[in-house]
């Protein structure tokens, strides 16, 4: 009962949100091209319900393939940062140099070389969700208790040992932040690989009911996306919990 109280405020919010929407576009009348009801968004989700649900799963798919490969990817690199003096010297500060390429403009370059197919999506998202997980992780390796480092060597731990022990465990909660940021982004990739190239997927339903001016499907496409979002970052944060549930308890 006291976690559904803490909860309240925020259900409070969402509905005082909706309810300003849907009253605010009869209250101003705004063209639904521009800003449908809120009713009408939800009616469109239900009229397309079929079709949203074929382009909800190729999304989240792409989402999920990008992310997955991010987190690999992204353990690897932060594991060769930490390791390698060198690698540190080189990898890691281009790594945070290439945060200052825009995102957007890589895009149509994966298009190109992966073409319109799953690939090229997939690629994008890894863009997105990449650098968040590799820094976040190789920072959480650096910030390792020295003295826990110290006395594990004292002990005869060796370097397999250590990094088990020590590195592992130190680097979680940074690594768990920096999942938790690139799953509510990774669907921003996904969509925007659809949009520069795709035939299905929730960009590309969005994309041509923007063409359409179909102001209440667009807005049902990115309610859906905005959910998919959400639901990824309380996923990571329920792995989180789990894993990590036992420091808080501590």
């Amino acid at each position: 009962m006291r976690k559904w109280i803490e909860k309240l405020p925020i259900v409070l919010f969402i509905v005082l949100l909706a309810a300003c929407w849907e009253v605010g576009t009869m209250v101003f009348d705004i063209p639904p091209y521009i800003i449908p009801r809120l009713s009408d968004v939800f009616a469109a989700i239900g009229d397309n319900a079929a079709l949203l649900g074929k382009h909800f799963v190729i999304t989240l798919w792409e989402a999920l393939l990008g992310l997955t490969f991010s987190i690999l990817c992204g353990m690897l690199s932060a594991i060769w940062i930490d390791s390698s003096s060198l690698a540190r010297k080189t990898i890691y500060p281009l790594i945070v140099a290439s945060q200052t390429i825009p995102i957007i403009a890589l895009s149509p370059i994966m298009v190109m070389w992966f073409g319109y197919e799953m690939g090229s999506k997939v690629a994008v998202v890894i863009l997105f969700t990449f650098f968040p997980v590799a820094v976040n992780t190789a920072d959480g390796f650096r910030t390792a208790d020295r003295e826990i480092g110290e006395l594990l060597r004292s002990m005869g731990a060796g370097r397999t040992q250590l990094f088990l022990k020590w590195k592992i465990p130190s680097a979680l909660p940074s690594f768990f932040t920096g999942l938790k940021m690139a799953a509510a982004i990774s669907v921003g990739g996904a969509t925007l690989g659809e949009w520069l190239g795709g035939e299905a997927g929730l960009g590309v339903f969005t994309k041509r009911a923007a063409n359409m001016l179909r102001g209440d499907d667009v807005f049902a496409g990115v309610l859906l996306l905005s959910l998919m979002g959400v639901a990824l970052f309380v996923a990571a944060q329920f792995i989180e919990r789990l894993m990590l549930g036992h420091r808080r308890n501590g």
